[in-house]
């Protein structure tokens, strides 16, 4: 079952939030003071704030906050921002009690508004209640609720029929991909919080409109919901972009050998479920929980020494563009972007929210394009070719050590090879060139840090993959003894 199907609430059987405050008297004095206090500020009833909207609130109210009490500070909702104490006191009113004296806004929201987690999940309410999340699981209890710092988009559906400019210029600068591109984009739109196990790669010269591409789509999906990153970003500790419905990484580029193999392998948590819940970890903020949907989409103007993508890869679409800027005229970016502004936006968020998704399939992997296999090649680094050769000398052995490697090197007159393998530089790369032609670590279990003796010296072992791992396990052994 999805997270989303389960942190649907449900009618609560137990007692409510005030039930489990010791002191009873000050509850219900609170809750007169929080009913007093709405009924100011123009609404019903303690739960008619979650029938309103932001946009009718003339100012800032007891209803616009709740007490988050793990790190006991105010989530602000329209904004999800999290204010201290001291803030919310000194911007809120202070209501009367019933003795007549003052009480602090955040005494009340602590005893009628708070919630004991947070999380960001697509297609829920703002507060679940009953629900608790843990990993990825969820906790029934009844009497908790969890805050979701989702929000939806709040443009309106123009005329689907009229979204023409747009689809016009998808189709012009990828007139091969549009047709993958378009239905990927109203998923976003369509369905937020499900997941799609690919990233988009939109490639081309710089200055052809692929950001122009994504303008109407960032208000389909909320400005709040899509975030940027830059892959050296994306590669740090704080990751605050995984609340996003869809996620862009901007101008990927050559990052080094080393930090291309590492943004791929980094991203696959980002392109692809499970895991189903990811921590979010933000600067000065507690870890929360948040549900793995982020559609990933890659722009780049480099095809050759942009991204590394192995020749298996099943995560990325690729899609490439060989239109030049000159082909635009001076006037087209002003006629498209007054377009967007006088209701084209609003046209092209009803096209997606209302296109035909039964033949796309989220879960499926993507076509290999033209494009994919360009960059898999460009990425091919001339080492795989001799290592190819190499191994085809040695019969594709079922394992074998580095040392037998650079040895029937040696043996077959291969300077350059031998000297890429022997130089302690290339210790790191090594392993990602072996497994690029078939060949991995093999892990020995009787081995704490899990490496073979064999000629009195602890050594990695690589096995052939498409092996079974019995038959990888007794070619290893074999070498060892």
């Amino acid at each position: 079952m999805r997270i989303m199907e389960l942190v649907q609430p449900k009618t609560a059987t137990g007692n409510d939030a005030g039930d489990h405050i010791e002191d009873e008297g000050y509850a219900d004095h609170a809750q007169r003071t929080l009913a007093d206090a709405l009924n100011a500020s123009g609404r019903d009833s303690p739960g008619a704030e979650d029938q309103a909207t932001d946009e009718t609130r003339a100012d800032v109210c007891m209803a616009d906050f709740y007490a988050h009490m793990p790190d006991h500070r105010y989530i602000f909702a329209p904004t999800r921002d999290l204010w201290p104490a001291s803030s919310v006191n000194s911007r809120l009113p202070w209501p009367a009690g019933a003795d007549g004296k003052k009480v602090r806004p955040t005494d009340v929201l602590d005893a009628e508004r708070s919630v004991e987690q947070m999380v960001w999940v697509p297609g829920e309410p703002m507060v679940i209640k009953d629900r608790l999340i843990d990993g990825g699981g969820v906790i029934e209890r009844a009497g908790v609720s969890i805050f979701n710092l989702y929000r939806e988009p709040t443009i309106q559906s123009g005329n689907p029929k009229a979204a023409g400019p747009w689809l016009d210029h998808v189709r012009r600068i990828y007139p091969g991909d549009a047709d993958h591109i378009i239905p990927w984009l109203a998923h976003r739109v369509q369905r937020p919080g499900e997941k799609i196990n690919h990233a988009i790669v939109l490639g081309g010269s710089q200055g052809i409109g692929k950001d122009t591409l994504l303008e109407p789509v960032k208000h389909a999906v909320g400005p709040w919901n899509m975030q940027e990153v830059s892959p050296a970003a994306l590669l740090g500790r704080f990751n605050g972009f995984v609340q996003s419905v869809i996620l862009r990484i901007s101008e990927a580029r050559d990052l080094g050998d080393m930090d291309r193999f590492a943004f791929y392998d980094h991203m696959k948590v980002y392109t692809a479920a499970p895991p189903d819940v990811l921590r979010c970890d933000q600067k000065n903020l507690r870890e929360f929980a948040v549900v793995n949907c982020c559609g990933v989409i890659i722009t780049t103007n480099h095809k050759a020494d942009g991204i590394y993508l192995p020749a298996d890869d099943r995560r990325h679409y690729v899609a490439w563009s060989d239109v030049d800027r000159t082909a635009f005229s001076a006037d087209y970016w002003t006629r498209l972007y007054g377009w967007y502004a006088s209701g084209g936006t609003e046209h092209v968020t009803g096209y997606l929210r209302t296109l035909d998704l039964s033949g796309f399939d989220p879960k499926a992997p993507p076509p290999k394009t033209e494009a994919f296999w360009h960059i898999v090649n460009a990425a091919r680094p001339s080492e795989e070719a001799e290592l190819c050769d190499l191994l085809e000398e040695m019969q594709h052995p079922a394992a074998f050590t580095l040392g037998d490697l650079t040895d029937a090197a040696r043996r077959s007159g291969r300077g350059e090879i031998t000297e890429w393998l022997t130089d302690r530089k290339n210790r790191r790369v090594i392993p990602h060139r072996l497994e690029d032609v078939g060949y991995e670590p093999i892990r020995n279990d009787l081995a704490k840090d899990g490496l073979w003796k064999i000629d009195g010296k602890r050594q990695v072992v690589y096995a052939r993959r498409e092996l079974p791992l019995r038959d990888r396990m007794k070619a290893a052994q074999r070498l060892a003894r």
